[in-house]
Order: C-alpha cells, then sequence, then structure tokens
C-alpha cells in the first residue's frame, strides 16, 4: 500500500514541475517560426507565438492580405542570448521583405522576444520588421506618489 501511495504522489508531482527550459530547442523554434512566416504560413508561425497575442497576428494577417501581398526574401538568424534563468531569450536576425504594392526589398535588424512556456519557445514580440502587431507592448507608466 505505501508503496502505491508513494507512486502516486511521485506521478503527482512530476505532473504539477513547470519544463526547464530547453537552450537546444530555442534555435530550431526561431528558424521554425520564420519560414513558416516565408512561406506565408501565418496559422502555423501563429502556433509559435504566446497565446495571448495570437488572435491579433491572425487579424492583421487578414486584414494586411499579407497572404498575397507579403513576401519574405531572407531571414538570418546573427545572435541570442538568454536571461540568467534562462526564460527568456533575445534573438537578433536580419530579415528582408517587400509588401505589394511597393516592390521595393526592405531590410531591418530585428530582435525577438521568446519565452519558454508550455514547453517550449513562443515569441513573445518583435521590435521591427513587416509585423506591427508583434511590437512590444509598452510599459505603463506608474503615476507618482
Amino acid at each position: 500500500m505505501r508503496t502505491a501511495l508513494l507512486w502516486v504522489a511521485l506521478a503527482s508531482a512530476s505532473c504539477a514541475t513547470v519544463s526547464k527550459p530547453d537552450l537546444d530547442e530555442l534555435k530550431p523554434a526561431v528558424e521554425a517560426f520564420h519560414q513558416r512566416l516565408r512561406w506565408k504560413d501565418f496559422r502555423g508561425a501563429a502556433d509559435l507565438i504566446v497565446p495571448e497575442r495570437r488572435e491579433a497576428f491572425i487579424r492583421a494577417r487578414t486584414r494586411l492580405k499579407d497572404d498575397k501581398d507579403l513576401f519574405i526574401t531572407d531571414f538570418q538568424l546573427e545572435d541570442a542570448r538568454t536571461s540568467p534563468d534562462q526564460a527568456v531569450a533575445r534573438t537578433v536576425a536580419r530579415l528582408s521583405w517587400y509588401r505589394l504594392p511597393s516592390t521595393t526589398e526592405e531590410t531591418a535588424v530585428i530582435t525577438n522576444v521568446f519565452a519558454w512556456r508550455q514547453g517550449a519557445w513562443l515569441l513573445e514580440s518583435q521590435d521591427s520588421g513587416p509585423f506591427e502587431d508583434l511590437r512590444p507592448v509598452p510599459k505603463l507608466e506608474r503615476p507618482a506618489k
């Protein structure tokens, strides 16, 4: 009986623990996100965004007709750094794109913020590039007391 209770307790404890960030999964997650963007798989890309920003991302792609008008021409990951607890990562990449009717290619160095959530790296924000809806959410200033 004691052995059975011990196994139940261990099983419960293992389910309740938060998975530790897997740094080996960061680069593939960053590359998968940008690859899905490049091939206009915006719903697939949304799966790699934090849940609270997914719907706005999809709405913006529809509103801007990005499935027809946006072309990601190049993506190069240049750097990645993690926070001390390794739960947040900042990646720097060079992204090139054009959005019709313009045929002028734009290139920007972008910083992506990825967070380790639900056992995966998910995009929280992107500071520049063609996706304004992914810009960092401004922090609210607290009034002085």
